[in-house]
């Protein structure tokens, strides 16, 4: 089999917008595999047990199987609401989650389900930036930097969608992610 070439998805290879003398990177594009399977796989047993600061499991419904999928994430607080990034642009559990309406996220033993809403390029910029600023591991997949302006965190939104995390019974308190 040849080797794949890199996708020409919208930002491969494109630049966001510079500071003279500084130099363009290309976003990575995601690739799923083997050693993603096996990376995740040790994420989540560390979110599991607590030891990554601010993450969660993301619990969402297999939209063909029906079957709990279950992937490592890092919610990010904003204007008094909890959102959702996808980093690595419309991956399986984005599928899932947009095609159930809803997401579980679990912290070590609280578990609290949402329902989510995806929301504009103008509304996500900002929650972009956030993310980038405390996702660190991920900024390599995005063309904005955490010291670019949010416009440039807009124009590249396309390909990281954001949810609005809505918890569904709001009688329990709301959890927060660890700092």
């Amino acid at each position: 089999m040849p080797p794949a070439e890199p996708a020409q998805a919208p930002g491969n290879g494109e630049t966001g917008r510079q500071k003279p003398g500084t130099v363009s990177r290309p976003a990575r594009q995601y690739r799923p595999g083997h050693g993603r399977h096996v990376e995740n796989t040790i994420m989540s047993a560390l979110v599991r047990a607590g030891l990554v600061p601010r993450s969660y499991l993301l619990t969402t419904q297999g939209r063909k199987t029906g079957k709990p999928r279950t992937n490592p994430v890092v919610p990010v607080e904003h204007d008094g609401r909890r959102w959702l990034v996808a980093p690595y642009g419309p991956v399986s559990w984005v599928r899932n989650a947009r095609a159930a309406g809803r997401v579980t996220l679990t912290r070590r033993h609280d578990t609290r389900e949402y329902a989510i809403r995806e929301v504009a390029p103008e509304q996500a910029g900002p929650i972009l930036k956030r993310y980038v600023r405390i996702a660190t591991a991920t900024r390599r997949y995005f063309l904005a930097t955490k010291d670019s302006p949010v416009e440039d965190f807009v124009a590249e939104a396309d390909r990281h969608p954001v949810f609005e995390l809505t918890p569904v019974d709001e009688n329990r308190p709301h959890a927060h992610p660890a700092h």
